[in-house]
């Protein structure tokens, strides 16, 4: 069986991910059978070679952090597949999209397999939602009255929320926000988008929040 491959920085052409698992297989009820056969050539960390989606899920979830992101989509944005990357690489415990159901899943690289992902018709359904678990809402936009999200303290629980690529926050998403932080710039263009905005935030939770050992 040929596997996909790609090319390094170097100019070298090179497998992608681990190949058929020698015998005698593993005792470990995690493991994959067809992927310990034909090799692992998914994209993920070492230590989640061969074992099932439903595994490397279920194990997340026992580490999954307190926050959550949520993101707007009336107008189909492109950036929600970052995003949802984004919080699968910093382990949110949900991605929520307010708005259209359909988003574009090129972008998450296949992440959304393993990433909690919820549909809110409305925004109105969004904030009921979120006042039901008493999370905060935390809006991230560059708006008059915004607070530097450098020197802010994000709350443990709470939901990072963005707008769509372009207007930002809606209406009825800054009405809704506790807070609402801005990202530091100085360059000259006025906003970066949600795709990069969301890393950002989501790394200075964790900053906030997560030892590092």
């Amino acid at each position: 069986m040929r596997y996909p491959a790609r090319v390094d920085e170097h100019g070298d052409t090179r497998e992608i991910g681990v190949g058929p698992h020698p015998l005698p297989w593993p005792d470990d009820p995690r493991l994959d059978p067809d992927l310990l056969a034909e090799g692992d050539r998914r994209n993920v960390t070492d230590p989640y070679r061969y074992w099932s989606r439903e595994a490397i899920i279920a194990d997340l979830d026992l580490r999954r952090h307190g926050y959550h992101v949520a993101i707007e989509n009336w107008q189909h944005d492109f950036n929600i597949g970052s995003v949802v990357r984004n919080a699968n690489a910093f382990l949110a415990a949900e991605v929520h999209i307010v708005g259209k159901r359909r988003w574009n899943r090129r972008g998450a690289m296949v992440t959304d397999r393993y990433q909690h992902v919820r549909h809110h018709a409305t925004f109105e359904g969004f904030v009921a939602w979120a006042d039901s678990l008493d999370l905060p809402i935390i809006g991230i936009d560059i708006l008059p009255g915004s607070v530097p999200i450098e020197t802010t303290e994000l709350p443990e629980r709470c939901v990072l929320l963005f707008g769509q690529e372009g207007p930002g926050l809606s209406d009825a998403a800054r009405s809704a926000c506790s807070i609402i932080c801005s990202i530091a710039q100085f360059g000259s263009t006025r906003s970066i988008n949600a795709g990069v905005a969301s890393g950002i935030a989501m790394h200075t939770w964790i900053t906030q929040h997560v030892e590092f050992t």
